[in-house]
């Protein structure tokens, strides 16, 4: 008895050949190098859980609070700062010029709440917005006290 012969497998296990090392691309170099040492002011528990975006010279840079020792470029550098909760605050910008084996300082503080913008700068900074926060915890403590009085007097 002749069985007709069966198509063939339409699924073809790929065929592994082994790889040629190839050398890694070579980069040409790079210009001379400086150090931006960027203190980021406050804690997760002073300031924001969130530490703050930073951008250097249009590029995100991870950070932590503390100090941060990032490498740089030797040139102008510009760097954005702000800091996220519901929505974005306490932005600062600084421009400085990084001589080749400088180092920089720049100091960042989040203000107190979300409607003003951050302190940034060469030696450390005061955090802005104190006087709005005491004023609104001292009006709701006012209005407390007065809801609490005035039946008592009535």
């Amino acid at each position: 008895m002749s069985y007709p012969q069966q198509p063939p497998p339409q699924f073809q296990p790929p065929q592994y050949q082994p790889q040629q090392y190839q050398p890694q691309q070579q980069y040409p170099p790079q210009g001379p190098m400086g150090m931006l040492h960027l203190t980021i002011q406050g804690s997760a528990l002073t300031s924001n859980m969130i530490p703050p975006t930073v951008h250097l010279n249009g590029y995100p840079v991870p950070v932590k609070y503390g100090r941060n020792d990032i490498p740089v470029l030797a040139g102008p550098l510009h760097i954005d700062i702000h800091s996220q909760w519901i929505r974005t605050y306490g932005k600062a910008a600084l421009d400085c010029t990084v001589q080749p084996n400088q180092a920089v300082p720049v100091f960042y503080a989040s203000p107190y709440h979300q409607f003003t913008s951050g302190s940034i700068g060469h030696s450390k900074v005061k955090r802005k917005g104190i006087g709005t926060l005491l004023g609104v915890v001292g009006g709701i403590f006012a209005l407390v006290l007065l809801a609490t009085l005035l039946p008592a007097l009535g």
